[in-house]
């Protein structure tokens, strides 16, 4: 059988609203020409992000009933910790409110002005948080991440030879930690390979650097290195997770992704030193070290997700449909990134875009054209979010990639939802030169693309 099914039954629904072009073209503009400042009651198709989107199980809104709200030492901490230590296996087990609180807590800790952070790609927010201490995030990924038509198995991994020549050059007590995300979202959401773990892991033995994981989405880089690497056809999904984990010394983790969570994130790690000045941090802002900020309810829900996120026929599923997506639009001619990723499609803005140049943002004009045209929220991931001005005053650097992420919610859209997707980027593909660039009105200083506002370049 071809036909791809959802390994689910829909139980409850919620209505969408329907707008047409000319109220789509209004509600952008009112919203300064970014679509993270819409509405969401405006948005017939949300592919924003693929962060707390999802929908839980009736498990999951059984486990919320018996949540356990004490303040500290509740059952529902030990549910979760329980949960996280038998896929992790590290020592120390640290609830917080999300992943980016985790970068921040793990940052103020262990992270000084003038360390460097390598990483294969850091996301939006770790190079936030790792540069407010003054340090650098320094992205060391594979060359051939750097090409979208590059069809390499495992383009999220990191280059373990300039890894080894960073900790050489800038000296091993500027670097507190490796930082390798699985899968690599700013990357295309593409897998890192367990050979490449492992020789990180002997790169940062050789140096007595910890190595840790961001990874949010550890479930679909599992089920990829069970597709596409060699001796692990026959490997469980929960089998390959834990192996990836024992390469660690720790992780951070959003799990609004691979643990189907509407909110909450972790901190797992094997240094005692480390975890305590964490759970310092974490007292000052987050709440008691059994909840970090949590509800118990979230805590239940998410020791449930965790491990319904490695089931193999939703895994399957999920890789499945997405590169259904992918398909399709790569088969009418459309640019993107290859190969598909698990959580999303990447479009390529520069090469849809061709008659736009990066002072124009392309990626993020084609973002803006794609909800005008038909309800379809994107998020790009390139000029605006990573182009920075020059440091010699001259202009701008942009990133090597302007990529428009339709990132995909969990259990949330049928195929036909995705079929009209499909079907709309085609359709604006075949007008793509009528797509108008845009011109930054306002953009501040840190994480410009979630506030910006922008307006159109006139002709």
């Amino acid at each position: 059988m071809k036909t791809i099914i959802e390994p689910f039954r829909i139980k409850v629904v919620e209505p969408i609203r329907m707008t047409t072009p000319e109220q789509r073209r209004g509600l952008i503009s009112e919203a300064g020409y970014n679509p993270f400042r819409l509405r969401a009651e405006h948005v017939l198709i949300d592919l924003l992000t693929d962060s707390g989107t999802g929908a839980m199980s009736a498990a999951q809104w059984a486990g919320i009933i018996e949540g356990d709200e004490s303040y500290a030492g509740a059952r529902s901490f030990f549910h979760f910790e329980k949960a996280v230590q038998d896929i992790f296996g590290h020592r120390h087990v640290i609830p917080t409110h999300q992943g980016r609180a985790s970068e921040r807590l793990l940052c103020a800790a262990v992270v000084k002005a003038g360390d460097v952070v390598p990483g294969n790609t850091h996301f939006d927010t770790t190079r936030a948080n790792i540069e407010a201490t003054g340090a650098e995030a320094r992205d060391l990924v594979i060359a051939e991440a750097r090409d979208p038509e590059n069809e390499h198995p495992f383009k999220g991994n990191i280059d373990v030879e300039r890894l080894d020549e960073t900790i050489r050059s800038v000296g091993r007590e500027r670097v507190p930690f490796v930082l390798v995300t699985v899968t690599n979202n700013s990357g295309g959401g593409q897998p890192v390979s367990m050979a490449n773990l492992r020789a990180a892991r002997a790169v940062c033995d050789r140096w007595g650097v910890p190595l840790l994981l961001d990874c949010a989405r550890f479930a679909e880089n599992a089920y990829f290195i069970k597709l596409r690497e060699a001796g692990f056809a026959g490997h469980t999904p929960l089998a390959i997770a834990r192996e990836m984990f024992s390469c660690s010394d720790g992780a951070l983790m959003s799990m609004k992704k691979d643990a189907f969570g509407n909110i909450g994130g972790v901190i797992s790690i094997n240094s005692d030193g480390w975890a305590e000045k964490v759970r310092t941090h974490l007292i000052l802002t987050e709440g008691f070290p059994t909840y970090g900020g949590l509800a118990g309810r979230d805590l239940e829900a998410l020791s449930i997700g965790i491990r319904e996120i490695l089931d193999e026929d939703y895994l399957r599923y999920r890789i499945a449909s997405t590169g259904y997506v992918g398909k399709h639009l790569s088969d009418a001619g459309v640019p993107l990134l290859k190969p598909f990723g698990g959580h999303a499609i990447y479009l390529d803005g520069r090469r849809f875009c061709r008659h736009l140049p990066d002072e124009q943002l392309p990626g993020w004009s084609l973002s803006v054209a794609l909800y005008e045209h038909v309800g379809v929220r994107a998020c790009e991931i390139g000029n605006v979010m990573f182009g920075r001005p020059s440091k010699d005053g001259s202009g701008w650097d942009w990133p090597r990639l302007d990529l428009v992420r339709l990132a995909i919610p969990r259990r949330v859209y049928t195929q036909s939802h995705m079929d009209y997707v499909v079907e709309g980027i085609i359709e604006l593909f075949g007008v793509r030169e009528t797509i108008r660039g845009l011109r930054f009105v306002h953009r501040p200083a840190v994480l410009p693309h979630f506030t910006a506002t922008f307006a159109p370049v006139e002709a």
